[in-house]
């Protein structure tokens, strides 16, 4: 194709070369690949253990707070209650979703713990009924239910 005919033998071709820079037998680019998969391996992995790390710690402390409120009298504890999961949905989901109010509220509580529990359970005590004077509402319930939903946090 370019007119020259080709070698007849194989001791007319060009003898082989290494690359440029390839005098050892470690090539710098080679290891400076691995340590920069290496970093960032050590780097997704850290940002792994800090996000369970603050998930983790925000369950506790709301179980704790959450147990706190236990040793308190049936209206104290449901305020202390209702403050936990303002708090809780601030810290979850932002400021604007911790300023909703009545049904927003609700379900706003709902989606945030994915249940029903404060539109058609005994949360509602802690939504709608909340300086209301309990009529049926059974608080160790709405501690179970509490507990319960506080333990699933992912955050």
């Amino acid at each position: 194709m370019n007119g020259s005919p080709p070698p007849l033998d194989l001791s007319t071709l060009r003898p082989l070369h290494l690359p440029t820079g390839g005098g050892g037998a470690v090539q710098p680019e080679v290891v400076a690949a691995i340590a920069l998969g290496f970093g960032l391996a050590l780097l997704v992995g850290l940002i792994r253990i800090v996000r369970a790390r603050r998930g983790t710690s925000v369950r506790r402390a709301a179980l704790r707070e959450l147990a706190l409120a236990k040793n308190l009298p049936p209206e104290p504890r449901r305020v202390a209650q209702a403050r936990l999961l303002r708090r809780l949905v601030r810290t979850l989901k932002g400021e604007d979703a911790a300023r909703t109010r009545g049904p927003a509220w609700a379900e706003t509580l709902d989606t945030t713990f994915a249940t029903d529990f404060f539109r058609n359970g005994p949360g509602q005590a802690l939504t709608d009924g909340l300086y209301r004077r309990p009529a049926s509402t059974d608080p160790e319930r709405i501690d179970d239910g509490l507990t319960r939903l506080l333990s699933r946090i992912r955050a």
